[in-house]
């Protein structure tokens, strides 16, 4: 809990683990200065070292770096890139005649001091700008510190949310748990399965978006193409799944301002096996009957998240249609070493806006947006729909339900064989026209090459950007996919200006 004086802000809090004790070094790093001291009080074995030796190794940008204990050198120094600093231990010292033949006050100029046993300095230390005590805690385990921390000044603030952090892990039922990072989306976004005994969670770690520059109109990216900007729609939207059926994952805990979730956890099993991945049949038809049981019902455009508060989903509208595949013209197009000239970039946006009225003008449902193998798990021990778990869906939106038919059936990852794909989309019109007599299966196949087309061109420029700007190019041996799927959604007659566009202009992935 943070208080706070006109004097001295403290924070107190609990350290773990070795590396908990990393990250608030860390935390504590940010706010140094030249001429900071910054003191260490506590019994024996109480951490003070251990904490100098994490700071040290996280200035110099060297985990391994060797920090020797100054306990019987009493001094050491290190000319680091920030700043010099000095570290002492003054636990050996018996008399004021030897902190004066130190001479502290010089070392201490234009540097960073961590001293140890301060209380042996008598009036010897300058100030401290930061006192940090540390104190066992042997009854929740051997590697358990408190810490209390006092400044002169505001104290940074990752180290009340370090502190804060703990304490959520310990709420939610897993302070004590092991971490296991596991492997996130294209986002970033962190993940770490949480162990305890035989309890397992999932963590997720999503500050805040800030917003990007402006790109059209004043506004970023993320505002255009309605990406969620905190954990809120993750949570309304996994309620919402859930209460209709699906196998959205519980909410176990949350904080939504540090956009911190404690998540149910629904396995490792996919609806893709092997290397490389192949699908399985079963499993991508009962992915496919989520969609059916979803499309069949009239859903709501806004969605509780606490009494009186809720999330309002967005329309896909046709700034977000366009902005998402202008990516192309923008990330695709200079890795294949082109450039869109002004001309060819109006008839672009010209052709699309004609394109994209039947999307803007169908019967909007949830948009998931992300409906594919990579957010889809297995979960044979339940029934129905219930069996396929459905993850990262914080960017859905009110739209046409062809798109994440397509998400599915058109995966950029993984290779789902035509006569399958068709199969499936001819289970989808059949299973929606038994209890809908007026859906349109002639449009809705219309609007699936559409939007086929539409989320192939996007996703051949996220996967650019991926890899030039994010530093990803793992994700550029999924592009001849992609561009296969592009093309099979620009053969239907329907889209023939702008097969006509993309046959002149947009040449196939080379991805060396």
């Amino acid at each position: 809990m943070l208080a706070t004086s006109a004097a001295e802000p403290t924070v107190e809090g609990l350290l773990k683990s070795e590396e908990a004790t990393r990250q608030f070094a860390a935390a504590i790093a940010a706010a140094l200065e030249p001429g900071d001291v910054v003191t260490l009080s506590g019994g024996l074995g109480g951490g003070k070292t251990t904490f100098a030796r994490a700071l040290i190794r996280h200035l110099s940008g060297d985990p391994e770096m060797e920090v020797p204990s100054p306990t019987f050198t009493l001094v050491q120094s290190y000319d680091l890139s920030p700043f010099p600093l000095i570290h002492v231990d003054l636990y050996r010292v018996g008399s004021e005649g030897e902190l004066i033949e130190l001479g502290l006050a010089d070392l201490f100029e234009g540097a960073v001091a961590l001293v140890e046993w301060p209380e042996n300095a008598a009036g010897e230390l300058p100030p401290a700008t930061i006192s940090i005590a540390f104190s066992l805690d042997t009854e929740r385990s051997a590697d358990a510190r408190r810490v209390r921390v006092e400044a002169t000044r505001d104290l940074p603030p990752g180290v009340e949310r370090l502190f804060n952090f703990e304490r959520f892990l310990e709420e939610a039922g897993f302070g004590e748990a092991k971490r296991v990072r596991i492997q996130g989306d294209a986002s970033s976004r962190i993940y770490e399965r949480l162990e305890r005994g035989d309890r397992t969670a999932i963590l997720m770690i999503a500050p805040r978006r800030p917003d990007g520059p402006p790109v059209r109109d004043g506004l970023p990216y993320s505002r255009i193409a309605h990406l969620a900007e905190d954990v809120s729609p993750f949570v309304a939207m996994a309620r919402a799944l859930r209460q209709r059926g699906l196998a959205a994952p519980e909410v176990l805990a949350a904080d939504l301002g540090e956009g911190w979730l404690v998540l149910e956890d629904l396995g490792t099993d996919g609806v893709v096996t092997g290397d490389p991945a192949q699908i399985v049949e079963e499993r991508y038809t009962a992915a496919l009957d989520v969609l059916v049981a979803l499309h069949r019902e009239t859903l709501p455009d806004s969605l509780p998240i606490a009494p009186r508060v809720a999330h309002d989903l967005p329309r896909y509208d046709a700034g977000a249609f366009l902005i998402e595949a202008e990516l192309l013209l923008d990330w695709y197009f200079p890795q294949q070493g082109r450039q869109a000239s002004a001309e060819a970039r109006a008839s672009f946006r010209s052709l699309w806006e004609e394109m994209l009225q039947p999307a803007l003008t169908a019967r909007p449902t949830w948009v998931l947006r992300d409906f594919h193998s990579p957010n889809l798990l297995w979960l044979p021990e339940r029934e129905g729909i219930a069996r396929v778990g459905v993850l990262d869906f914080q960017d859905a939106l009110m739209g046409p339900a062809a798109y994440d038919v397509v998400s599915l059936l058109q995966d950029a990852r993984v290779d789902v064989p035509v006569p399958f794909e068709d199969d499936m989309v001819s289970r989808y019109l059949k299973a929606r026209r038994a209890v809908e007599r007026d859906f349109d299966m002639v449009q809705f196949v219309e609007l699936y090459a559409l939007l086929g087309a539409q989320r192939a061109t996007k996703i051949l420029g996220i996967f650019a950007r991926l890899n030039q700007r994010d530093g990803k190019p793992q994700y550029l041996r999924h592009q001849p996919r992609v561009w296969r799927n592009l093309r099979r959604s620009l053969a239907h007659p329907s889209l023939g200006r702008l097969k006509a566009w993309y046959d002149v202009h947009v040449p196939p992935p080379r991805t060396s």
